[in-house]
């Protein structure tokens, strides 16, 4: 294998690559559920070739086969991903730019500035996933770069990775005070920890700004974690579990989305009836503006406002986990006016679409005395006829409603909201449709409650005169169980529900809330420690200004790092020598002394032999003292403690030469 003018000392032996190729590989793996399957591969190919050149020794690729590789590479990363910039895109050219490093690595320079390239590789594992589990892993990636970062300092590059282990967990170690010192107390700013504006809502999951037939059965197949919630005096019954997000009004024929009436028009007025329920929700990124609460909120500690729908709405997109407490009055009157220009909003159907729901809807006009009756014979309609609810519903081509009312009969959550609603407006009755989430179930590991996208529900209001915006849900007519118990037990056997919509009454359900516990405190106390948090915590310590906190900054730095230096310098200082060796020191004083001190290359049998010519007088005694120690120290005997005390008793009492 070519290596130039590498001198020898600096080239790196097969053994030394293989580890920094296995560390590297460790480094790169959790991007390969991001990247293109052609990049992954890619990237292990060139692993492999660079361990199989080295063990043949042959010549590595030549510039030219470089360049174009990269050309070719960076070409395919602009047509998968249709950019090379942003995250995404960026991630991707750096995993190739480290594939394709290591065939070049020839000397310690070329190591240093892969390992490096790892370093920054490990920050962008972050951009992805936030959750301990990654912190751990990043943990021990971290640990072996410093071991291969040690071992590249060794002479001629051959020290073993694994004597070096011990040395980089140590510096961790030692890094980790200063690291919790700065991430208690350096100011935070607002916005995500680890995040990019341009992609922060790529990776997120949730309900949509809009509702059709199929969304949020789809969404309900996924175990993911939408929020969870701490109540102070218990949680709410299962049938009173309605987490409220966004309203739909505005209806297009097929899909119902947010209205801009809604957003620009006041909050109405509302009436809580009861003592409040106050609780703290801990909510996952969703990449909208809307925040969740238990239906009805009446207020939050964070800065968002009420549309004249009632949602909950901030000024910016959530792409970061959230935290905030908030009040609910499950008992309410909300909106007991509506204007004309309102009137007319809520009750718009497109022309010319569903005809026969139009009729039906005319029908019951015509058989009920009011507006409340005529709500409940709809109801009733769910029940009488043979509806069934179902994750997987029949497709709906043409007209969604009327072949849903008429043909198929069968339909999730948002099936039977749209439907109902539009038979309201058709009576001449205000409507609109509220998503949100119904359900969640508590953790009895960290007595916190856990929802799930598979919770994901939707439901109706209907306004009524006297009385103003009320609650319905058509589902609780067609499956009752859906509102009383939760999604598992709600649709047939053969739907694909997820595990989490499953009480947990098993040894890995049970373990797996365990582990969602520890999960919700690392969420809460480290992913979630923003500005806010961090106020709170400064107040709670005293440091509730900028120089009380600098102050406490540079403090607890400076004894963190005067710790760290006493440790070093005690670990660092001069053993103390063994009782055998301080008494031959003792007597190699007393000789030096008397004018004949030892020299540095002098043996103890050479050293005794002369001290016994300049002093024959003393020629047994200074011979008995050295071959009593020889033989304690280089093991011809054992060094018992009477054969010590022996030694000392002789060169205590030895006669003054």
């Amino acid at each position: 294998m070519s290596t130039g003018g590498i001198p020898p000392e600096e080239r790196i032996p097969p053994d030394s690559l293989a580890w920094l190729l296995a560390v590297m590989a460790f480094v790169i793996a959790p991007h390969t559920l991001q990247l293109p399957l052609w990049l992954s591969a890619a990237v292990v190919a060139c692993g492999v070739l660079r361990i199989m050149l080295a063990y043949r020794g042959e010549r590595l690729p030549g510039r030219t086969v470089r360049v174009l590789a990269v050309a070719a590479a960076t070409t395919g990363i602009y047509l998968s991903y249709g950019t090379i910039f942003g995250l995404d895109a960026g991630v991707a050219m750096l995993c190739l730019m480290a594939g394709f490093k290591v065939l070049e690595l020839r000397s310690r320079r070329d190591v240093m500035v892969t390992l490096l390239l790892g370093y920054f590789l490990l920050v962008t594992h972050f951009l992805y996933d936030q959750s301990l589990f990654t912190a751990g892993y990043m943990l021990v990636a971290v640990c072996g770069l410093t071991t291969l970062l040690i071992t590249t300092q060794q002479p001629t590059h051959r020290g073993k990775p694994l004597t070096h282990v011990r040395l980089a967990a140590t510096m961790l170690a030692q890094a980790l005070p200063i690291m919790v010192i700065l991430f208690l107390l350096f100011p935070r700013v607002p916005g995500p920890l680890w995040s990019m504006p341009d992609d922060a809502g790529g990776a997120t999951t949730g309900l949509s700004d809009e509702m059709s037939p199929g969304s949020i059965s789809e969404l309900s197949q996924s175990d993911e974690v939408a929020f969870r919630a701490e109540f102070e005096n218990g949680p709410p019954v299962y049938p009173q579990r309605y987490w409220r997000g966004p309203v739909f009004s505005s209806y297009d024929g097929n899909t119902w989305r947010q209205a801009d009436e809604d957003v620009n028009r006041e909050p109405p007025d509302v009436q809580p009836v009861g003592e409040p329920l106050r609780y703290t929700v801990t909510l996952e990124p969703h990449d909208e503006r809307w925040l969740l609460a238990l239906d009805l909120a009446t207020g939050v500690d964070r800065e968002a406002s009420f549309d004249a729908a009632h949602q909950l709405r901030q000024d910016d997109p959530l792409r970061e986990r959230v935290r905030y407490a908030a009040r609910s009055s499950l008992q309410y009157r909300l909106g007991t006016t509506l204007g004309d220009e309102a009137r007319r909003h809520y009750t718009h159907l497109p022309d010319d679409t569903h005809p026969q729901a139009r009729d039906l809807a005319r029908e019951w006009r015509a058989d009920t005395a009011d507006d409340t009756e005529l709500v409940e014979h709809g109801l009733g309609h769910f029940r009488r006829e043979p509806f069934s609810y179902t994750l997987q519903p029949p497709r709906l081509d043409e007209d969604s409603i009327d072949e849903f009312l008429f043909e198929t009969r069968a339909g999730f959550c948002e099936h039977y909201a749209a439907a109902f609603t539009v038979l309201m407006r058709a009576a001449d009755i205000p409507a609109r449709v509220v998503t949100g989430y119904l359900g969640g179930r508590m953790n009895p590991a960290g007595d916190y409650m856990i929802v799930r996208q598979s919770d994901a529900h939707a439901w109706v209001e209907v306004w009524l005169e006297g009385e103003g915006w009320r609650s319905v849900d058509p589902t609780g007519y067609v499956a009752p169980e859906r509102v009383e118990r939760g999604l598992a037990g709600a649709v047939p056997d053969t739907d694909p529900v997820p595990s989490g919509a499953f009480d947990a009454d098993g040894i890995v359900q049970n373990l797996a809330l365990r582990w969602d516990a520890v999960n919700a405190y690392w969420n809460r106390w480290v992913l979630a420690y923003g500005p806010n948090l961090q106020q709170e915590l400064m107040e709670r310590l005293k440091l509730d200004s900028w120089q009380r906190m600098a102050l406490a900054l540079l403090g607890a730095m400076a004894l963190s790092l005067g710790l760290v230096t006493a440790v070093l310098l005690l670990r660092n200082r001069d053993p103390a020598p063994d009782p055998v060796a301080r008494e031959w020191q003792r007597f190699c004083e007393r000789l030096a002394r008397a004018g004949l001190p030892r020299r540095p290359d002098e043996g103890p049998r050479d050293y005794a032999r002369r001290a016994a010519a300049q002093w024959p007088e003393h020629a047994d005694t200074i011979q008995a003292i050295a071959a009593r120690y020889q033989a304690l120290r280089y093991g011809l005997t054992s060094a018992e403690s009477n054969d010590i005390r022996s030694l000392r008793h002789a060169v205590k009492h030895m006669p003054r030469p």
